[in-house]
Protein backbone atom coordinates (compact mmCIF):
# COMPACT_ATOMS: atom_id res chain seq x y z
CA UNK A 1 0.00 0.00 0.00
CA UNK A 2 2.83 2.38 0.88
CA UNK A 3 4.48 1.72 -2.48
CA UNK A 4 1.19 2.31 -4.31
CA UNK A 5 0.63 5.62 -2.52
CA UNK A 6 4.23 6.70 -3.17
CA UNK A 7 3.94 6.17 -6.93
CA UNK A 8 0.47 7.70 -6.97
CA UNK A 9 1.96 10.80 -5.33
CA UNK A 10 4.95 10.84 -7.68
CA UNK A 11 2.64 10.61 -10.66
CA UNK A 12 0.45 13.37 -9.27
CA UNK A 13 3.37 15.76 -8.84
CA UNK A 14 4.58 15.16 -12.39
CA UNK A 15 1.08 15.29 -13.83
CA UNK A 16 0.29 18.57 -12.10
CA UNK A 17 2.92 20.49 -14.08
CA UNK A 18 0.67 22.86 -16.14
CA UNK A 19 2.55 23.05 -19.43
CA UNK A 20 -0.24 24.95 -21.17
CA UNK A 21 -0.10 27.74 -18.59
CA UNK A 22 3.70 27.79 -18.38
CA UNK A 23 4.37 27.80 -22.13
CA UNK A 24 1.74 30.41 -23.02
CA UNK A 25 2.99 32.64 -20.21
CA UNK A 26 6.57 32.34 -21.45
CA UNK A 27 5.37 33.13 -24.97
CA UNK A 28 3.60 36.26 -23.72
CA UNK A 29 0.09 35.30 -24.81
CA UNK A 30 -2.97 36.00 -22.71
CA UNK A 31 -3.79 33.65 -19.86
CA UNK A 32 -4.95 30.43 -21.51
CA UNK A 33 -7.58 30.04 -18.79
CA UNK A 34 -9.31 33.23 -19.96
CA UNK A 35 -9.94 32.17 -23.57
CA UNK A 36 -11.99 29.51 -25.31
CA UNK A 37 -12.97 26.72 -22.96
CA UNK A 38 -10.63 27.96 -20.23
CA UNK A 39 -8.92 24.57 -20.36
CA UNK A 40 -5.12 24.39 -19.91
CA UNK A 41 -4.64 21.66 -22.53
CA UNK A 42 -3.36 21.71 -26.10
CA UNK A 43 -6.76 22.02 -27.78
CA UNK A 44 -7.42 25.31 -26.02
CA UNK A 45 -3.84 26.51 -26.55
CA UNK A 46 -4.49 26.00 -30.27
CA UNK A 47 -7.21 28.65 -29.99
CA UNK A 48 -4.47 31.24 -29.46
CA UNK A 49 -3.48 30.62 -33.08
CA UNK A 50 -0.04 29.42 -31.94
CA UNK A 51 0.24 25.93 -33.39
CA UNK A 52 3.78 25.52 -32.10
CA UNK A 53 2.68 26.28 -28.54
CA UNK A 54 -0.21 23.84 -28.86
CA UNK A 55 2.14 21.12 -30.10
CA UNK A 56 4.59 21.80 -27.28
CA UNK A 57 1.77 21.68 -24.73
CA UNK A 58 0.53 18.39 -26.15
CA UNK A 59 4.02 16.93 -26.00
CA UNK A 60 4.66 18.14 -22.45
CA UNK A 61 1.31 16.91 -21.16
CA UNK A 62 1.86 13.51 -22.75
CA UNK A 63 5.47 13.11 -21.67
CA UNK A 64 4.77 13.83 -18.01
CA UNK A 65 2.46 10.81 -18.06
CA UNK A 66 5.04 8.74 -19.89
CA UNK A 67 7.81 9.73 -17.47
CA UNK A 68 5.71 8.94 -14.40
CA UNK A 69 4.85 5.49 -15.73
CA UNK A 70 8.42 4.81 -16.85
CA UNK A 71 9.68 5.53 -13.34
CA UNK A 72 7.01 3.35 -11.74
CA UNK A 73 7.64 0.53 -14.22
CA UNK A 74 11.12 0.04 -12.81
CA UNK A 75 9.40 -1.46 -9.75
CA UNK A 76 6.71 -3.38 -11.62
CA UNK A 77 3.36 -3.04 -13.35
CA UNK A 78 1.33 -2.05 -10.29
CA UNK A 79 3.60 0.92 -9.45
CA UNK A 80 3.46 1.92 -13.13
CA UNK A 81 -0.34 1.87 -13.07
CA UNK A 82 -0.37 3.87 -9.82
CA UNK A 83 1.91 6.45 -11.43
CA UNK A 84 -0.33 6.58 -14.53
CA UNK A 85 -3.38 7.24 -12.37
CA UNK A 86 -1.54 9.85 -10.33
CA UNK A 87 -0.29 11.71 -13.41
CA UNK A 88 -3.77 11.76 -14.92
CA UNK A 89 -5.37 13.10 -11.73
CA UNK A 90 -2.52 15.59 -11.34
CA UNK A 91 -3.24 17.02 -14.77
CA UNK A 92 -6.97 17.43 -14.26
CA UNK A 93 -6.66 18.68 -10.66
CA UNK A 94 -3.27 20.37 -10.14
CA UNK A 95 -2.81 21.75 -6.65
CA UNK A 96 -0.92 24.77 -8.06
CA UNK A 97 -4.01 25.95 -9.98
CA UNK A 98 -6.62 25.45 -7.28
CA UNK A 99 -7.31 21.92 -8.58
CA UNK A 100 -8.61 23.35 -11.87
CA UNK A 101 -6.67 21.70 -14.68
CA UNK A 102 -7.19 20.11 -18.07
CA UNK A 103 -9.27 17.21 -19.28
CA UNK A 104 -6.48 14.67 -19.26
CA UNK A 105 -6.42 13.37 -22.83
CA UNK A 106 -2.73 13.93 -23.56
CA UNK A 107 -1.70 12.58 -20.16
CA UNK A 108 -4.00 9.58 -20.70
CA UNK A 109 -2.19 8.63 -23.91
CA UNK A 110 1.17 9.53 -22.37
CA UNK A 111 0.54 6.96 -19.66
CA UNK A 112 -0.37 4.38 -22.30
CA UNK A 113 2.91 5.05 -24.09
CA UNK A 114 4.75 4.45 -20.82
CA UNK A 115 2.85 1.19 -20.30
CA UNK A 116 3.96 0.07 -23.76
CA UNK A 117 7.31 -0.81 -22.17
CA UNK A 118 5.65 -3.06 -19.57
CA UNK A 119 3.69 -6.31 -19.89
CA UNK A 120 0.75 -4.27 -21.22
CA UNK A 121 2.62 -3.64 -24.48
CA UNK A 122 2.02 -1.25 -27.37
CA UNK A 123 -1.41 -2.36 -28.55
CA UNK A 124 -3.54 -0.18 -26.20
CA UNK A 125 -1.51 2.94 -27.02
CA UNK A 126 -1.65 2.23 -30.75
CA UNK A 127 -5.38 1.49 -30.59
CA UNK A 128 -6.01 4.77 -28.76
CA UNK A 129 -3.97 6.73 -31.31
CA UNK A 130 -5.63 5.04 -34.29
CA UNK A 131 -9.14 5.61 -32.97
CA UNK A 132 -8.42 9.22 -31.99
CA UNK A 133 -6.88 10.05 -35.36
CA UNK A 134 -9.59 8.25 -37.32
CA UNK A 135 -12.42 9.98 -35.47
CA UNK A 136 -10.68 13.37 -35.61
CA UNK A 137 -10.15 13.04 -39.36
CA UNK A 138 -13.76 12.03 -39.91
CA UNK A 139 -15.48 14.49 -37.57
CA UNK A 140 -12.96 17.24 -36.70
CA UNK A 141 -14.13 16.92 -33.09
CA UNK A 142 -11.28 16.54 -30.62
CA UNK A 143 -13.69 15.75 -27.80
CA UNK A 144 -15.51 12.97 -29.66
CA UNK A 145 -12.17 11.47 -30.63
CA UNK A 146 -11.01 11.43 -27.02
CA UNK A 147 -14.27 9.95 -25.79
CA UNK A 148 -14.20 7.13 -28.32
CA UNK A 149 -10.53 6.28 -27.84
CA UNK A 150 -10.65 6.41 -24.04
CA UNK A 151 -13.75 4.20 -23.86
CA UNK A 152 -12.09 1.61 -26.09
CA UNK A 153 -8.82 1.53 -24.12
CA UNK A 154 -9.92 -0.64 -21.16
CA UNK A 155 -11.77 -2.96 -23.54
CA UNK A 156 -8.57 -3.47 -25.53
CA UNK A 157 -6.64 -4.13 -22.32
CA UNK A 158 -9.24 -6.63 -21.14
CA UNK A 159 -9.17 -8.41 -24.49
CA UNK A 160 -5.41 -8.75 -24.12
CA UNK A 161 -5.80 -10.23 -20.64
CA UNK A 162 -4.55 -7.23 -18.64
CA UNK A 163 -7.36 -7.06 -16.10
CA UNK A 164 -5.70 -4.81 -13.53
CA UNK A 165 -4.70 -2.29 -16.18
CA UNK A 166 -8.21 -2.44 -17.62
CA UNK A 167 -9.74 -1.68 -14.22
CA UNK A 168 -7.43 1.30 -13.72
CA UNK A 169 -8.23 2.65 -17.17
CA UNK A 170 -11.97 2.13 -16.72
CA UNK A 171 -11.68 4.55 -13.81
CA UNK A 172 -9.52 7.00 -15.76
CA UNK A 173 -11.82 6.85 -18.77
CA UNK A 174 -14.80 7.48 -16.50
CA UNK A 175 -13.13 10.59 -15.10
CA UNK A 176 -12.21 11.72 -18.60
CA UNK A 177 -15.84 11.35 -19.73
CA UNK A 178 -16.98 13.29 -16.66
CA UNK A 179 -14.55 16.09 -17.49
CA UNK A 180 -16.03 16.15 -21.00
CA UNK A 181 -19.65 16.36 -19.82
CA UNK A 182 -20.08 19.85 -21.26
CA UNK A 183 -18.52 18.71 -24.53
CA UNK A 184 -20.94 15.79 -24.67
CA UNK A 185 -23.87 18.16 -24.26
CA UNK A 186 -22.53 20.39 -27.04
CA UNK A 187 -21.93 17.38 -29.30
CA UNK A 188 -25.52 16.32 -28.80
CA UNK A 189 -26.71 19.86 -29.50
CA UNK A 190 -24.47 20.25 -32.57
CA UNK A 191 -22.67 23.26 -31.11
CA UNK A 192 -19.30 21.70 -30.23
CA UNK A 193 -16.29 23.55 -31.62
CA UNK A 194 -14.21 21.73 -34.18
CA UNK A 195 -10.45 21.26 -34.21
CA UNK A 196 -8.72 24.52 -35.14
CA UNK A 197 -11.69 26.75 -34.36
CA UNK A 198 -11.08 29.71 -32.05
CA UNK A 199 -14.48 29.59 -30.38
Amino acid sequence: MLSFLAFLALGYLLGSIPFGVILTRIAGTEDIRSIGSGNIGATNVLRTGRKGLAAATLLGDALKGTLAVAIGARWGLDPALAAAAGAFVGHIAPVWLGFKGGKGVATFIGGLIGLAFTAVGWIPALAFAALWLGCAFATKYSSASALLASAATPLVMLALGHRTAALVYVALAGILWWKHSANIQRLMAGTEGRIGSKG
